[in-house]
C-alpha cells in the first residue's frame, strides 16, 4: 500500500493532526502514514516548499503527499492534485508545488472537483484526505478533477544576478531547528558564476570568504584547542540540499543562540555574494 505523508502548519496542540490520521484509518485501516512535519510556520508557503522539496525524494515512488498549508480554497487558491517525479501531491495552488515543478515537468495536474464536496473550514480533512485515499485505492487523477495548467510560482526562490555577473543577491528562505540560515542560493548557481574567482559573502555586518563542505571543517585540528575555531563560530557551507547555509558551529537557539539570532537574520532578509 502506498505511503501517505502529511506536511502542515497545524502544530500539535489542537485536534487537527489526530483527526486527519483517524479519518485516513477509517477509510484505509492498513494505511501507512508518515508525518513530515506539522510545525511549518503558519501560512509560510516558502518554508513549506523547502521542506517538501527536500524530503519527498526520500520516499518510494507512488507516495502521496498531503500538504496542509494555506489550504482554504478561493478562486485564486484552487485545490490541485499533481503527479510529478512519480510522486502525488495534493495541495492548494499557492506556490508550494512550484519549487518541484520548476525543475521537473509534472506528468499530470488536475484541479480537484470531487462530487458533493464539504465546503467547510477544514478542507485538508474534507477534500485532500478523500483524494489521497482514492489514489491509494488505485484511482486515477482524471476522476477527481479536470486538467489544469496554471500552477503558481514562488518568485522569491529565484536569486538575482547583478553587477554584470559579479554579484548574486539572495534571500533567507528557511531557518532550521538549530537557527541555521538557509538561503535560496544553490551550489550550481554559485559555481556557474564563480569562474574560479575569490568571493565574499555579506550577511548583515559580517563577511565570510570561505565555504565549507561540513560543519566540522571549520576546525583546524593542527592548532591547539585555545587557538582554533570551534563552537560559537560562524561558517558557511552548501548543505545536504545544495543550498548556501550560514551556521554557528554547534549552535543551540535555547542557550548560545544560532546564526539567525546572532546575525539578526530572518525570513526574506538579503544575503549577497560578491565575486572579487
Amino acid at each position: 500500500m502506498a505511503i501517505i505523508t502529511l506536511t502542515t502548519d497545524f502544530g500539535y496542540k489542537d485536534h487537527f493532526v489526530g483527526a486527519l490520521k483517524g479519518t485516513i484509518y477509517k477509510e484505509l485501516s492498513d494505511a501507512k502514514i508518515v508525518d513530515i512535519t506539522h510545525t511549518v510556520s503558519p501560512f509560510n508557503i516558502q518554508e513549506c516548499a523547502y521542506i517538501l522539496k527536500n524530503s519527498y525524494k526520500a520516499f518510494p515512488e507512488g507516495t502521496i503527499h498531503i500538504v496542509g498549508v494555506d489550504s482554504e480554497p478561493t478562486i485564486e487558491n484552487q485545490h490541485i492534485a499533481v503527479l510529478v517525479d512519480n510522486h502525488y501531491f495534493i495541495s492548494a495552488n499557492n506556490g508550494v508545488i512550484s519549487l518541484i515543478t520548476s525543475e521537473i515537468k509534472p506528468e499530470k495536474v488536475v484541479e480537484i472537483n470531487i462530487p458533493n464536496p464539504v465546503n467547510g473550514s477544514f478542507p485538508v480533512l474534507d477534500i485532500f484526505v478523500k483524494v489521497a485515499c482514492h489514489i491509494v485505492r488505485g484511482g486515477k487523477l482524471e476522476v477527481v478533477g479536470k486538467s489544469f495548467e496554471d500552477i503558481k510560482e514562488l518568485k522569491e526562490f529565484v536569486p538575482r544576478i547583478t553587477n554584470e555577473g559579479k554579484t548574486i543577491v539572495g534571500n533567507v528562505i528557511y531557518i532550521d531547528n538549530y537557527g541555521n540560515v538557509i538561503t535560496n542560493i544553490q551550489r550550481s548557481l554559485f559555481e556557474a558564476y564563480r569562474n574560479g574567482r575569490k568571493y565574499e559573502i555579506n550577511a548583515r555586518n559580517r563577511k565570510i570568504n570561505q565555504i565549507h563542505n561540513r560543519y566540522s571543517d571549520i576546525i583546524n585540528f593542527d592548532l591547539g584547542k585555545n587557538q582554533r575555531k570551534g563552537p560559537g563560530d560562524l561558517l558557511a557551507l552548501f548543505n545536504s540540499s545544495e543550498y548556501l547555509e550560514l551556521a554557528i558551529y554547534k549552535s543551540d537557539l535555547n542557550t548560545v543562540g544560532g546564526a539567525s539570532t546572532l546575525l539578526g537574520l530572518d525570513y526574506r532578509d538579503t544575503i549577497i555574494i560578491n565575486f572579487l
